[in-house]
């Protein structure tokens, strides 16, 4: 599986929040599906969250930001609804 094209579908085709302070929010609200966190994510916590499936991203913020095809870095982000790709199989 292309991780980089199925995350751009996921954004393109289903719901997506990024950042820290969303992918808590989506934890808490039971919305999130899948967790996606860098591979030098500052907050070691949200690894220890066991509520829902994480993948750890083989890549730094800037990576998962090109990924996503995003002109900044992100440091995790919360798949809500995969749309019409297939993520929620990593």
């Amino acid at each position: 599986m292309d991780i980089n094209k199925e995350l751009r579908l996921a954004i393109s085709t289903g719901e997506v929040h990024f950042g820290l302070e969303q992918t808590r929010k989506a934890i808490e609200a039971k919305k999130a599906k899948l967790i996606i966190v860098s591979s030098n994510c500052p907050d070691k916590g949200l690894r220890r969250m066991r509520k829902v499936k994480i993948y750890k991203f083989n890549g730094t913020n800037p990576e998962l930001g090109a990924a996503c095809g995003k002109p900044f870095s992100i440091s995790t982000l919360a798949i809500l609804n995969p749309g019409q790709s297939s993520i929620l199989s990593l």
